[in-house]
């Protein structure tokens, strides 16, 4: 003889929506952290502060440090003078509208900085941005320098 249990016997079941929406959730603020951050070309210098600074985007650059005991870095190559000016060249050669991001650490000598920005022209740019640390973003971390 069958006896039935008087407590009703259900079958459990797992509900994929809302997992759904957790993965979606977690995919679109992935993309969003990873389209936020800037990728640093340059090396670590200690950037002076202004202003009037603002954010640019950096899509196709080309960045050229100067530490403060006036050593010369493509993006984040240490360079001799005359490669580095053999590199600024061929840069240009190969894309004339390349953005140029100067990165001067802000206790370099003055003649440094000269120097560079000679290269800079001599190898045929004009159009020269200077990296600086924005006053008004002072104490928000981010990747500034």
């Amino acid at each position: 003889m069958l006896v039935k249990s008087p407590i009703p016997h259900k079958k459990g079941r797992i509900e994929i929506i809302p997992l759904i929406d957790i993965m979606f959730f977690l995919l679109a603020s992935f993309m969003m952290v990873s389209l936020s951050q800037v990728h640093m070309k340059g090396i670590k210098v200690n950037l002076p502060t202004a202003s009037s600074g603002e954010t640019q985007s950096k899509r196709e650059y080309v960045s050229v440090s100067v530490d403060k005991d006036g050593h010369y870095f493509f993006d984040k190559d240490e360079v001799s003078e005359q490669e580095l000016q053999a590199r600024l060249t061929k840069v240009h050669q190969s894309s004339p509208e390349a953005k140029v991001f100067v990165r001067g650490d802000r206790d370099t000598a003055h003649l440094n900085v000269a120097h560079l920005l000679d290269y800079l022209r001599s190898a045929g740019y004009y159009k020269i941005s200077f990296e600086i640390k924005s006053e008004a973003l002072k104490g928000v971390p981010g990747p500034r320098g």
